[in-house]
This record gives C-alpha cells, structure tokens and sequence, in this order.
C-alpha cells in the first residue's frame, strides 16, 4: 500500500474508532482498568496510576505528596488530575483524558508520516521512499497496536511522555522548533530520559528550519545554543512551577533520584532489577555508572554515523531506550513499534521479520504466565520472570539492530549502485 493522501473523515472516523473501542472496554469491563493498573509490564514505580492516586490523596490533604516513598511522578501531574472530577465517583473523565492522549499521540504520528521524512530527509532521499503506508495506518498501527490500548486501560502515566515525545519530532518536521524544544522538556521533566534525543532533534530541526542557509560558520553553533537554550529554560520554568506546588526540591530526588539510583526495585520487564537485586552493595554506585553511561552512549555514535537521517537516529534511540532504561513497561514498546513502520520501504531489506515477530509474541504471552508462577503460583522463582524478559530485550535488539541494518545497506547502495541487490558479509 502506497503513501496517499489522508482526508478529515478518514482520520476523524479512525479517531472514533479508536475512541469508542477504549470506551467500550473501560466501560464494559469495568474491572480491566485495576487488573492492568497492576500489572508489571504496564504499571511501574514512576508511572503507576495507584502510586499516582496516592500521591494526589496526600496532595489534597496538604501532605507532601512524597511522603512515604511510593510517589514518585512529577509534581505538575496532580493538579491536572486534581481538577478532574474525584475518580472513584466519576470515572469516566479520567478515562476520556487517557483516550485524548492517545489520539494526540496518534495525530501527531500521522503529521510525522505525512511528511515523508522517514523516506526523504533534507540531505538523504531513499529510492524506494514511495513505497510507504499512508499516515491513517500508521497511526492505526499505533492506536490498534494491543500494546498502546492496554498502556490506556491501565492508565500508565507514559501515554503523557509518549505524547510529548510525538509533538516534539512532529514540530521539528514543520520547523516550528521552539514548540519542539518545549514538547521535548516537558517529556524529559516527566520521564528525564526523553533529555537524551535533544541532539537527533536539534539535527531534525536544523535540516528542516524554514529559513535558509546563512553559509556563516559558526550557524550551526548558534542554532544548536538556541535550541539548548529552549529546552532547559522550559524546564527551568517546570521546574521552579514544580517548587511553588509542592514548597520544597524534594520532587527532585523522590521523581529523578530513584531512576539515577534504581532506588525502588520493584519486577519490571526491564533488565536492571533483578541485576541490582543480586549485587552487592559495595559495587553499585559502579554499576549504576555503567549502565547510565552504557544508555546514553548510543546517542553520539547514532547521530554522526546517521546525521543524514535524524529520525532514523530518534527511532532507533526510542527502541534502545526500551530495552536499556531503569523502568521501562509495553508503552515504551508501543512508542517504538508505533515508528518502525514509517520505514516501510526498507522493510525488503530487513533479514530477521518472522524471527523478530515470533519472539516478541512468544515473550509477551509467556511474560505474565511466568509472573503468576513466581509470584502467585509460588511453582517458579524470579529466574523465570527475569528469563522471559530477557527474551522480550531479545526480540527487541534484533529488531533495532535489523533497522539499523537496513537502514545503513539502502545508504550504502545509494552510494554504490553496482551493490544493489548482491549479499553482502558483515565484518
């Protein structure tokens, strides 16, 4: 299916659909909400909606809502949700703004598709960049992906991150780069590793900025100080918004400080707590060194080897992130997987599609089967939690690392197009 042109009724009735199917399963399932609310994959420390719910009781008690360690969200979360009607009488509004979120995820990727930068950047044009899905279905993979509608019922506070991070590549691509600093500080000031795709975003903005080239030398150093100079002044301002709400910078170490420190360890589908709960504390702080610096060391190689593809770059550093970051959960997945079909037209090119699918099924039917072993069960231990989720990272590494791969053959037969279509052996 080629690229066409999206119309208002297609994408107003995709949203409906979308809506009403979300609608259809908080209402008609009325216990579904608080069975994904607690489930591993979906809920973590920092996102939970019943740490969230905590957090806003103390709120509205006048208590620092980090008392007692189990809240562990940005504070700017419970005023948006302490003007809402109470959840437990009205629940119903909780839920529609979780359905709006998902589809200003979704219309946000669908301006994304729309542009055609995934196969024409400002200094790479593919030649197989018309063979491409339209927006409608990619934003119909994202919004009908079972990942995405599972991370909505259980209310994971990631739907706001994964919001921001869309609108801030979606800005970049119109040039509207000032919106695009913002939208990035706020999914860092909720999350703090979206902080790690400013320099991709900045090589977006700065391919596609409206106005044109001056040819002065230091262009490029002023615009990348500009850009800096956006994103922490808004969360400068997040931040000092955050002090007045809650009297202290205590938010700081209770939101920030437990993803530097992994200081909650509770089960995820990630790769850091059962290897903090088995080491000794004597070489944390060194570990924990490491693996942040292992996290973020992708970002400077990805984005010189692939500056003539910024969203490349930010693609792959999203499905990096899910694999390698402290808490990560299936919405993280969903944000991935909702980009990798943008780049239909290397799609021939990948070499491990049936391996890539089968695993990551296999991972996410037996992931909760070998929870409910280890933990209610008690036939399993937590091996075998920790087992299927390094089969889950597995399925997802391959899937970054064939990206990459076809990514970096259609460059290379670009450049040699005697190449096209002969085996190649990676060294």
């Amino acid at each position: 299916m080629n690229g066409g042109k999206v119309t208002l009724g297609k994408t107003a009735g995709l949203y409906a659909g979308a809506a009403v199917l979300r609608l259809a399963l908080f209402t008609l399932f009325p216990g579904l909400p608080d069975l994904l609310t607690g489930r591993v994959e979906i809920s973590t420390p920092v996102t939970s909606f019943k740490r969230l719910q905590e957090g806003l009781f103390l709120y509205n008690h006048n208590v620092s809502p980090y008392d007692g360690g189990v809240y562990h969200q940005a504070p700017l979360l419970l005023p948006i949700f302490n003007l809402l009607p109470s959840f437990s009488t009205f629940p119903i509004f909780t839920y529609l703004l979780y359905i709006a979120i998902d589809i200003l995820s979704a219309d946000a990727l669908l301006r994304i598709a729309e542009s055609g930068e995934a196969g024409s950047s400002a200094r790479f044009t593919s030649p197989r960049r018309d063979k491409r899905w339209s927006g409608a279905v990619i934003a119909a993979l994202f919004l009908f992906n079972p990942f995405t509608i599972a991370t909505c019922i259980g209310r994971s506070t990631t739907v706001f991150t994964t919001c921001a991070i869309l609108h801030a590549i979606a800005n970049a691509i119109s040039g509207r780069h000032f919106h695009a600093m913002v939208a990035l500080a706020f999914a860092s000031y909720l999350s703090m590793y979206p902080l790690l795709l400013l320099p991709p975003l900045i090589l977006l903005c700065y391919d596609r900025r409206k106005q044109p080239a001056t040819g002065a030398p230091n262009a490029w150093i002023k615009f990348t100080a500009t850009m800096v100079m956006d994103v922490f002044g808004a969360l400068a301002v997040l931040f000092q918004m955050s002090f007045f709400l809650t009297g202290s910078w205590e938010f700081l170490s209770s939101t920030y400080g437990v993803q530097l420190t992994l200081s909650d360890l509770a089960p995820n589908i990630g790769l850091w707590w059962y290897f903090f709960v088995e080491m000794f504390d004597s070489f944390r702080s060194f570990f924990l060194a490491v693996f942040w610096l292992h996290l973020s060391s992708y970002v400077g190689g990805l984005s010189v080897r692939l500056r003539q593809q910024p969203l490349v770059v930010i693609t792959l550093l999203l499905g990096i992130f899910t694999i390698f970051k402290p808490y990560p959960s299936i919405a993280d997945a969903s944000l991935f997987l909702g980009m990798v079909p943008l780049y239909r037209h290397v799609f021939p090119l990948l070499r491990y599609s049936f391996v890539i699918a089968a695993i990551i099924i296999y991972a996410t039917f037996l992931g909760p089967a070998f929870y409910h072993l280890w933990i209610y069960a008690g036939s399993g231990n937590a091996n075998f939690f920790y087992a299927i989720t390094l089969v889950w990272g597995l399925g997802l590494s391959l899937l970054v690392c064939d990206l990459a791969f076809a990514v970096l053959r259609e460059e290379w037969e670009v450049e040699r197009p005697e190449m096209v279509g002969k085996e190649i052996r990676q060294i």
